[in-house]
């Protein structure tokens, strides 16, 4: 079983700044890519960023700038630092990897979700 447990989220004024982190555990054999969706009420999951193995990263354009993303294959742990957020930042934050061997299937894993509240 292949466990991901998200921490940092909060409320947070406009402006600041959270780093969310996000761990993965149990048997798997080795992580592909690693990334970020956020969801609001009533809308789809969309992209935030995303970070290969190799260290490839891409952002969705709203967070560009603003948002980095980064990855310790040690720790198996992806993260999010989110600087000059915006209300229209506010939701819940999903961290998903991608782990399977080479040549084989893939499979992809999520987080629970950590809310994250920007207030004007």
């Amino acid at each position: 079983q292949v466990q991901l447990v998200e921490s940092g989220g909060g409320l947070v004024q406009a402006g600041g700044s959270l780093r969310l982190s996000c761990a993965a555990s149990g048997s798997f054999f080795s992580i592909d890519a690693m990334g970020w969706y956020r969801q609001t009420p009533g809308n789809e999951r969309d992209l935030v960023a995303t970070i290969t193995s190799g260290g490839s990263t891409n952002y969705a354009d709203s967070v560009k700038g603003r948002f980095t993303i980064s990855r310790d294959n040690a720790k198996n742990t992806v993260y999010l630092q989110m600087n000059s957020l915006k209300p229209e930042d506010t939701a819940v934050y999903y961290c998903y990897i991608v782990v399977g061997r080479p040549r084989e299937p893939k499979y992809i894993y999520w987080g629970q979700g950590t809310q994250v509240t920007v207030s004007s």
